[in-house]
């Protein structure tokens, strides 16, 4: 859902945010963003370092104050939020500060005490693939090991919204894989899922809306098969002449164009077709959003 900034917070969001601003002394972190994101979305939101995507996530948490606007998060203000609104909340972020002399199963029997409802700790452990390393203290496990407690640690409670800031930094592909389909099963119990991610695939892959920030504006948002709108999915065709000089040709057409051009000059060299990724657009995005600034 987009937001207008002068339209009221949604009631009926699991986030809310209208105009949100932040500023560190004269350096403006956040300048006015404002959406909001439906009970069981999972959302991506997606910027170079620096946008401002940890800024908005942590003021979202209730962990940093905002300089102006308004923010809702499952129906009250992050900054007043006590004990038992965060109780519903997990959390992942970018680093942790784990104990390194307990287990993983007893971090994760300590952390699952302190929610009402919390998962079986064997099943979350199992869920992050770590059944082997219950036993072994998190100082001894590898920076991708210690990455899976993190997430651990941030489901155990079963959340009723679930952030997310670069989950799976130090994961291997395999581990990657392994975590979205534990994301799927999260968003298939009703879990409300606010993503930050690096890798362009994951975001396309988990999530059903994407917004993209860049110089602490909101740049665009929508679903991710619409985001850039239908001028940014128009595939390119692209060759080299017998001069070796590159051509490309942006077509709703592609394959007539190749065909005009074997016709033309026989089979070219490096001929591709390519239908742009949310990554191509992405970073089409966060280029015109710099040029701009």
């Amino acid at each position: 859902m987009t937001a207008d900034a002068s339209a009221a917070l949604d009631p009926d969001a699991a986030v809310s945010v209208r105009d949100l601003r932040k500023a560190y002394g004269s350096l403006t972190a956040l300048q006015g963003v404002s959406f909001d994101i439906a009970r069981g979305e999972t959302f991506a939101l997606l910027g170079p370092n620096g946008a401002g995507k940890s800024t908005t996530i942590e003021i979202l948490e209730g962990y940093r104050d905002r300089t102006g606007g308004s923010a809702q998060v499952l129906g009250l203000d992050p900054h007043r939020g006590g004990v038992a609104w965060k109780a519903r909340l997990g959390i992942v972020l970018q680093s942790s500060g784990e104990s390194g002399d307990v287990t993983v199963r007893e971090q994760l029997t300590h952390f699952a005490g302190l929610y009402p409802h919390p998962r079986d700790v064997d099943e979350v452990i199992a869920a992050v693939g770590l059944t082997e390393k219950a036993k072994t203290r998190i100082k001894n496990l590898s920076g991708g090991q210690r990455r899976r407690v993190d997430v651990a640690l941030g489901f155990v409670g079963r959340p009723e919204m679930l952030f997310l800031d670069e989950p799976t930094t130090g994961f291997d592909p395999e581990a990657r894989r392994e975590f979205w389909e534990l994301i799927r099963s999260l968003k298939r119990e009703g879990t409300t899922i606010l993503l930050t991610t690096h890798y362009l695939d994951e975001a396309a892959q988990l999530s059903d809306r994407v917004a993209v920030i860049a110089n602490g504006q909101l740049v665009d948002i929508g679903a991710v098969d619409e985001i850039g709108g239908s001028a940014a999915r128009v595939p390119i065709v692209r060759w080299r002449d017998a001069n070796g000089e590159q051509h490309e040709e942006r077509t709703e057409q592609p394959a007539s164009v190749v065909a005009a051009l074997v016709a033309r000059t026989g089979e070219p060299r490096d001929l591709e077709v390519i239908r742009p990724s949310l990554e191509d657009i992405y970073l089409e995005l966060v280029k015109d959003a710099e040029v701009a600034a």
